[in-house]
């Protein structure tokens, strides 16, 4: 594991900072960027993601102008619908009712700023496709309430993972942090080649 002095993570996500560590990664600091994540009318999803990602990072790089900045932002959305986090039973049921033996996207924005203000953004789609489920499959879900605060209302670490038939593309961009192209961006400004040697 390796600890970058001059890196900040724009989030407070528990996800994204134990993916950061499956790369060898440690940043310096962890600030979470709380803004305004509404979105526009008609606003395309990964429009917003990008935006989203984004803004995050700008927000920290104005208190943080002398450090490199690392930005996330995950979106889920059906057709052109984008769901937000679901914040209460009626909205997780009618999520899980959408998504009920459909395909839909996640788009997981990451962006990278770097101390001379050059900003780096790599957008990366997953395709999900969830099996038909009956109401009893979402009533236990509801129930467990691992929805709550979650994107879609779903948490692919939790149950929700038992109700998915595959994914086509990232899974740890689903989790909240493309690990790939992650390591790639900060490759360009690190060493990580060592990063488990310690």
């Amino acid at each position: 594991m390796i600890k970058i002095k001059n890196l900040v993570l724009a989030s407070s996500s528990h996800q994204r900072i134990n993916l950061l560590k499956k790369i060898g990664v440690l940043p310096e600091e962890v600030i979470s960027s709380e803004i305004d994540e509404s979105y526009y009318n008609k606003e395309l999803p990964k429009d917003y993601s990008i935006r989203i990602a984004k803004n995050k990072a700008e927000k920290i790089k104005v208190i943080r102008p002398d450090k490199f900045v690392l930005s996330a932002d995950t979106i889920v959305c059906c057709g052109r619908r984008i769901l937000l986090k679901a914040e209460n039973q009626e909205q997780a049921i009618k999520y899980m009712k959408l998504l009920s033996g459909r395909r839909h996207r996640v788009y997981t924005t990451i962006c990278l700023y770097t101390p001379e203000n050059k900003l780096h953004v790599k957008n990366v789609v997953t395709i999900v496709k969830f099996k038909r489920l009956s109401m009893k499959e979402i009533d236990y879900y509801i129930h467990l309430k691992q929805w709550y605060g979650k994107t879609g209302g779903y948490n692919i670490q939790g149950y929700a993972s038992a109700l998915i038939m595959w994914i086509k593309g990232s899974y740890s961009a689903i989790v909240g942090l493309p690990l790939h192209e992650t390591y790639c961006l900060l490759s360009n400004y690190f060493d990580l080649k060592y990063a488990f040697d310690n």
